[in-house]
């Protein structure tokens, strides 16, 4: 008897031209870490009162998706998924925060047992990207959809494109007024969320939601760097608009691609002691609607 091993599974996707609905063509391979995607339902139970005190009905109700999908972040493979985060397209290789829903099939197929779960109308709710010194710059797509169905047909995909991880010793970090950054060496971690807020819009006749709502695409992050003077604290004390940017790329140095934060206002500036050894400034933030850049998040990458 055979089980399914992790390391006999692969994920693809497809873009849905129709919300829930998978479209014919071939499915894109998508490199991944872990995932959670699963499908659930609500349980609606009878009230009925009995005098020997047992329950009688039990039914399923709603059915939605959700689950995360952690990855390596590269060049190419997930230019999709960005998408949908952002809720808009790529222009001239430049990517801003929009308004128009992206929605995909995916499958998760199980190669040893044959397999497969294909989920149905799902959307990046938020995207978590982490860069930090060794390791990858890992990305956790949160996803949101509508259904499910399990086959044991795999579908037909194209290859990923195999470009290598994005790291952390291969880009730069600047941060100083809006409108302009300076290149800083103290920093050495920058994580951020960009959260949509998908959630299912259920109708009575279906057990199925008809579209996903989303809500504003809120950007909040955490910086931490070396003590090393007061600039950083003083712009949390003062409340300075601040710009941050970030540049990652992988070994071969020609596939940076460029997060922007024009306009962040700092939170906190904690600087605690942890030891005898260097201190941190730990300092949340807020990314905010920047009227040149006209977005509060912009990602570039390599034309």
């Amino acid at each position: 008897m055979a089980f399914a091993q992790g390391s006999r599974s692969s994920l693809s996707f497809i873009v849905e031209s129709t919300f829930g609905t998978t479209p014919a063509g071939n499915f894109t391979n998508l490199p991944f870490s872990t995932h959670s995607l699963n499908l659930t339902k609500d349980r609606v139970a009878g009230n009925d009162i009995q005098a020997d005190r047992m329950p009688r009905v039990d039914r399923h109700g709603n059915r939605q998706v959700a689950g995360d999908i952690a990855v390596d972040l590269r060049d190419a493979d997930y230019d999709a998924f960005l998408e949908s985060a952002m809720l808009n397209t790529w222009a001239t290789d430049v990517l801003k925060v929009g308004t128009t829903p992206k929605f995909f099939s995916i499958e998760d197929y199980a190669a040893d047992i044959d397999q497969s779960r294909v989920f149905t109308g799902c959307s990046v709710s938020s995207m978590a990207i982490s860069l930090a010194p060794n390791q990858m710059v890992t990305t956790t797509f949160s996803m949101v959809g509508k259904d499910m169905v399990i086959s044991g047909t795999e579908k037909t995909q194209d290859a990923a494109s195999g470009a290598a991880p994005f790291d952390a010793y291969s880009g730069d970090i600047a941060i100083g007024n809006v409108g302009g950054s300076s290149a800083v060496a103290i920093v050495t971690s920058l994580d951020f969320t960009l959260n949509n807020s998908y959630a299912p819009t259920f109708v009575i006749g279906d057990d199925s939601a008809p579209s996903l709502e989303y809500g504003r695409a809120e950007v909040e992050g955490t910086l931490t760097a070396y003590f090393e003077d007061a600039s950083l604290i003083n712009r949390f004390l003062n409340e300075t608009e601040t710009e941050i940017e970030v540049s990652v790329d992988d070994p071969t140095g020609g596939n940076s691609y460029t997060f922007l934060f024009p306009k962040v206002k700092i939170n906190s500036a904690d600087v605690g002691v942890d030891g005898p050894t260097s201190r941190m400034i730990s300092m949340s933030f807020v990314a905010l609607y920047d009227a040149t850049e006209g977005t509060n998040l912009k990602i570039t990458r390599p034309a």
